[in-house]
């Protein structure tokens, strides 16, 4: 295969191979770090919630949105991380049609516990 950007020199198949390692290394990167921002993020939002139940007696209701400012923040990080898992899945639905196992397993996207 010919790449103009090398100034049209082939790439060997291992050289292809390595890239996709490092793009499947990169998108199991990406997703773990996503997780765990994830369980940061819901982390604080449950201290939040703990506190905020201290704090509140019977007689009081509170009118104003609570809403933490983490919500938005959870469902983009929710939308990445089942992105991220699509994308690696289609890369390693491609290589191991046409080579076989590759080696890597997939994570199911993260789950929260929190409602957003």
């Amino acid at each position: 295969m010919q790449n103009a950007a090398d100034g049209g020199i082939a790439i060997e198949p291992e050289d292809r191979n390595d890239a996709y390692r490092s793009v499947v290394s990169d998108l199991v990167s990406l997703i773990d770090h996503v997780q765990a921002s994830l369980t940061l993020i819901e982390s604080a939002i449950a201290r939040e919630i703990s506190v905020g139940n201290q704090e509140t007696s019977a007689n009081v209701v509170v009118l104003d949105d609570v809403t933490p400012p983490y919500v938005r923040a959870t469902a983009a990080l929710k939308a990445c991380d089942a992105n991220l898992a699509v994308a690696l899945h289609s890369l390693l639905d491609s290589k191991a049609s046409t080579h076989g196992n590759c080696g890597y397993v997939i994570t199911a996207p993260a789950l929260s516990v929190v409602g957003g």
